[in-house]
């Protein structure tokens, strides 16, 4: 997963050269060009910031599937449980 998010974040650093040269080359002013490039870049890194959390957090969940859970509701084992109602006895005796 994390060879598919760097060939994203390297397109993206493509793009951000290659399209103001092309931009420059076509006739926009080199100010007009350089904030295409700005904004590409800073477009860029969000994503790149996005992906890298999204890998993480996917990566942390598969780490979770394969451990079982032993929380409070998935206990192991027998004995007395603690609270709720327990039938006959709970009555001190006159």
């Amino acid at each position: 997963m994390g060879d598919s998010v760097g060939d994203v974040v390297r397109w993206g650093v493509f793009s951000c050269v290659l399209v103001p040269v092309v931009l420059v080359w076509y006739g926009t002013s080199p100010a007009g060009a350089t904030g295409t490039a700005l904004g590409l870049a800073a477009v860029t890194g969000a994503c790149r910031v996005l992906l890298r959390q999204s890998e993480r957090g996917a990566a942390r969940l598969c780490a979770e599937e394969r451990v079982p859970h032993r929380g409070r509701h998935h206990r192991t084992g027998t004995g007395a449980h603690r609270g709720g109602r327990h039938p006959g006895g709970t009555t001190p005796v006159a």
